[in-house]
């Protein structure tokens, strides 16, 4: 697959196998994959189909068996500990089912807690943070805690963490999963609304219904892709 000038993902004959017991387990077989700037990019599928592992991949959270994966012209495969630590928390945003709010921080600290790893400045994150929770229309609860909070709003918070840090790109993994069809509907216009004013989405879902609202959709069987759908 050639990659095309503004490509910031791109997946290139990737594998995944799982050794166990003598046994191996194919995830991945010969995925190609490219995501472009400002793309908005649904996987689907059916469960045990691997798009978790390939999310796992995409953020640098797991490493493919074989294939090259390359996130803003860098060759994962090229990158030392440290270095793959550091693109997670600069260039990925992660958005998980279950939310991952820590229960004891109020919403504030919960999106502001990536940003201290970095070298960032008292008043540089509560800029931040304060400009990521209007955008998710949470400013109102800066100061309660997740159990306070309903699904949705934990999910919006969960949205506001990952897009505080202006990451290249957001990794979703079933987003609406913990959600009755309400709260989800409205996580998805969130996204949208995100992905209009510039922001790059892979979203994981095996709903059909939420991948509708993505610019282009690509489907997984059995660790291989069946088809895209969409803008090419």
């Amino acid at each position: 697959m050639a990659a095309t000038t503004d490509s910031l993902i791109r997946m290139t004959g990737i594998q995944k196998v799982f050794y166990t017991d003598e046994l191996e387990t194919h995830a991945l077989t010969d995925v190609h994959f490219e995501i472009r700037k400002g793309e908005y990019v649904a996987i689907s599928g059916p469960s045990g189909c691997g798009k978790t592992t390939l999310l796992s991949i995409l953020g640098l959270l797991d490493a493919p068996t074989g294939g090259e994966y390359h996130i803003n012209g860098t060759s994962a495969a090229k990158l030392a500990p440290v270095e793959r630590a550091r693109v997670r928390n600069r260039e990925i945003g992660f958005i998980f089912q279950a939310f991952n709010l820590i229960g004891d921080l109020t919403v504030f600290e919960n999106v502001e807690l990536p940003l201290t790893y970095r070298d960032m400045n008292a008043n540089e994150r509560k800029e931040r943070v304060n400009a990521a929770l209007e955008r998710v229309g949470m400013t109102h609860r800066a100061k309660h805690y997740p159990p306070q909070l309903s699904g949705g709003q934990q999910q919006r918070v969960a949205v506001a963490r990952a897009v505080a840090g202006d990451p290249a790109i957001l990794l979703a993994d079933e987003p609406t999963g913990n959600l009755d069809s309400k709260n989800g509907e409205a996580v998805m216009d969130l996204l949208r609304e995100l992905n209009r004013n510039g922001s790059t989405i892979c979203m994981v879902t095996h709903d059909s219904r939420y991948a509708k609202h993505a610019d282009r959709e690509v489907s997984l069987f059995d660790g291989r892709v069946v088809d895209a759908v969409g803008a090419a």
